[in-house]
C-alpha cells in the first residue's frame, strides 16, 4: 500500500496507481481482500465492472 494514511478495507474507495494498467486512474470500491489483493467494482454510465488488483496498485482516495 503506497498510502501510508490509513488501510484499505472493503468499502474503501480508492484509485488504481500502476501506469502500465489500462485502469490506471479509475476510481472504485473495495467490495474484498483476500491476501495480496482487492477485489474493486467500478461503476460508471451503463456498465459496473470487478476486477482484482494487487494491493500495492491501489491508492485510497
Amino acid at each position: 500500500m503506497k498510502n501510508t494514511d490509513g488501510i484499505i478495507l472493503p468499502g474503501s474507495s480508492v484509485i488504481v496507481n500502476n501506469s502500465s494498467s489500462i485502469y490506471n486512474g479509475y476510481k472504485g470500491f473495495v467490495q474484498r481482500i483476500t491476501k495480496k489483493k482487492a477485489a474493486v467494482l467500478f461503476e460508471g454510465g451503463n456498465w459496473d465492472k470487478l476486477l482484482t488488483f494487487p494491493i500495492t496498485d491501489l491508492e485510497l482516495i
